[in-house]
């Protein structure tokens, strides 16, 4: 097991002593391990095999045993014997959104509440209300976040998707029977949350590829394998799909199954007024249905296939029948943005707030991936579960930013860390000083507490937008992919404030996130609002979300000159410092 999986498996414990009510201080022994852990700068298994174990802080012997049997043998007995020990149906509760260990615990000892279905049952029946620090809107709450978390039950986050795929995709391309290869669908089409995996390839042996891909590693279940498709579910419970036909039919079948639904019937409606019919099988010259080979239009691509239909070649991302057709007919498809184009990101954390790095080591991180600058922008004081910065902290950390920048300096190198702040946004202003505000680099705006009214929440984050300090409106909607639905607010409003202010805002590269929504980008970017990719990251693997946001940014439509941080560092803070003169800077 690498520190990752220890970690969590720690964190497990601390979990389910809680749920069985054990010593406070002994939970919170294993949930402060798990977190020294996944901020270990080293290999957990030299520290094991070096028996350095022991000078770690707050790891005692007791957890020394047990990180080593982890790591050594890939399981523990004694978090084997906890989870035997309660309901399985408890830890699935603690997945309801607000609901946490106590809260899970006192509806198991005083309901006899074991499963989301009971309770579910306990809550219609009004038992949850009447329960002691629970109440009406609990209870409604926890109704509402039962029936969101059912109606998402079989979709899965696209960072995880592409976890599993990318793999699969890889030991596909290198099976010498395959010709040619692809992941499809909604995947391929970078939705913000898909249902299953599709790959499509090409080969003149699709049995022995079927073969093949029906015992990769990792698979859980084989749903069902055909002489031309197989199905089956991985490990991390996706289903996945593979389609093997011939290598002619292969830029039909990959344009069919990537989608999306909407798109491919306006393809096929152009063909038919072309007198041709395009199909999964391919493009042929004929006014009925068919799949005869004699009638085929040679497509050896996708770009072939459009070109025929009169069309630009239109990127997979855009294939919604969003707004894709009238730029393709004219071809004025642009060159959408990459993730090679960003040169950092404004919205970050470090150990001086919630993050788990420090700032040297993000700097290293930082340097090694080859980044322009890099904002450091943690919590304010009202973020107070964040370990929120006030004034004085504040300060304290702008001077360890300015040192670290002169070390740089010093040594010839050119990435900069950029001082800056996510501001809450209450219901009076911002949670810090005007005069603070305008010492910093960076300032990111968020609504993290919400009112329950839209106008209020517009109204909050219209005045955020119109404070010059501040330089972008953080991930405006609120939203958790799968667990949390946005938060009530105009986004029109917001994005129509932005524009008259000249602020930006975010697309939150955060995998929870994805937030702006890639649909109201067009909106955003007709109205001459920029877009900052932002990996709000909090650990160093979060650095990644700069490719998950370029993505999505391309979904939305959005060019290299659209976001700010593909800019040089020189003209970033022209920009920065033009947003508070009410100025506009275009990157070059």
């Amino acid at each position: 097991m690498d520190k990752d999986a220890v970690a969590a498996a720690l964190a497990e414990i601390g979990t389910l002593l809680e749920l069985k009510g054990e010593n406070p201080f002994k939970t919170r022994a294993y949930h402060n391990a798990a977190r020294t852990l996944e901020g270990l700068a080293e290999p957990l298994g030299k520290l094991v095999e070096e028996g350095r174990l022991g000078g770690i802080k707050g790891i005692g012997e007791a957890l020394q045993d047990k990180i080593q049997t982890l790591v050594r043998t890939g399981r523990l007995p004694y978090l084997e014997e906890l989870r035997a020990s309660l309901p399985a149906g408890l830890l699935a509760m603690l997945e309801v959104q607000g609901l946490g260990p106590k809260k899970v615990r006192k509806l198991h000892e005083e309901l006899g509440v074991d499963s989301i279905e009971s309770l579910e049952s306990a809550c219609v029946a009004g038992r949850v209300a009447a329960l002691d620090g629970f109440g009406e809107k609990s209870q409604s709450r926890i109704l509402e976040a039962i029936a969101f978390k059912r109606q998402f039950a079989s979709k899965h986050r696209l960072v995880d998707a592409l976890a599993a795929a990318e793999p699969i995709l890889a030991a596909l391309r290198e099976h010498p029977d395959v010709t040619r290869c692809s992941a499809a669908g909604s995947l391929r089409r970078w939705k913000e949350v898909i249902g299953d995996i599709d790959f499509v390839a090409s080969s003149r042996r699709p049995g022995e590829v079927l073969g093949f891909f029906v015992a990769l590693p990792g698979i859980q279940t084989v749903l069902a394998r055909g002489e031309t498709k197989a199905s089956i579910i991985l490990e991390c419970g996706i289903q996945a799909d593979l389609r093997v036909v011939s290598d002619d039919e292969f830029a039909s079948a990959l344009a069919y199954f990537t989608g999306s639904k909407e798109h491919n019937i306006v393809m096929r409606q152009r063909a038919i007024a072309r007198g041709l019919r395009l199909n999964e099988y391919g493009l042929f010259r004929s006014t009925e249905e068919t799949r005869d080979p004699a009638l085929r239009v040679e497509c050896r691509t996708e770009e072939d296939i459009f070109r025929e239909l009169g069309l630009h070649d239109v990127p997979p991302e855009l294939r919604e029948d969003h707004g894709e057709f009238a730029l393709a007919e004219k071809h004025a498809v642009p060159r959408l943005v990459e993730w090679t184009d960003l040169r950092g990101s404004l919205h970050n954390h470090s150990n001086w707030s919630d993050g788990r790095d420090a700032l040297e080591a993000i700097v290293a991180h930082a340097l090694g991936l080859g980044l322009s600058y890099w904002a450091i922008t943690d919590h304010s004081r009202a973020s107070v579960q964040a370990h929120g910065l006030d004034p004085a902290r504040l300060q304290r950390q702008i001077a360890e930013i300015e040192a670290i920048n002169q070390r740089l300096s010093d040594q010839g190198e050119s990435l900069r860390l950029l001082s800056g702040v996510e501001v809450d946004v209450l219901k009076d202003g911002l949670d810090l000083p005007d005069d603070l505000l305008a010492r910093l680099d960076v300032v990111v705006a968020s609504l993290h507490v919400p009112s329950g009214d839209e106008s209020e929440n517009t109204r909050r984050l219209v005045a955020a937008a119109s404070n010059p300090w501040v330089h972008m409106i953080g991930h405006p909607t609120g939203r958790l992919l799968l667990e949390r639905d946005a938060y009530k607010v105009n986004l029109g409003a917001v994005i129509e404030a932005c524009a008259q202010t000249g602020t930006w805002i975010e697309l939150n590269a955060s995998p929870y996130r994805l937030d702006l929504d890639w649909r109201l980008w067009a909106r955003a970017r007709a109205l001459g609002v920029r877009c900052v990719i932002n990996c709000d990251a909090h650990r160093l693997e979060h650095f990644d979300f700069l490719r998950l946001g370029a993505g999505i940014a391309r979904k939305g439509g959005l060019r290299r000159d659209d976001v700010v941080n593909t800019m040089t560092l020189a003209r970033l803070r022209e920009a920065l410092a033009s947003k508070r003169r009410g100025m506009e800077i275009r990157p070059s």
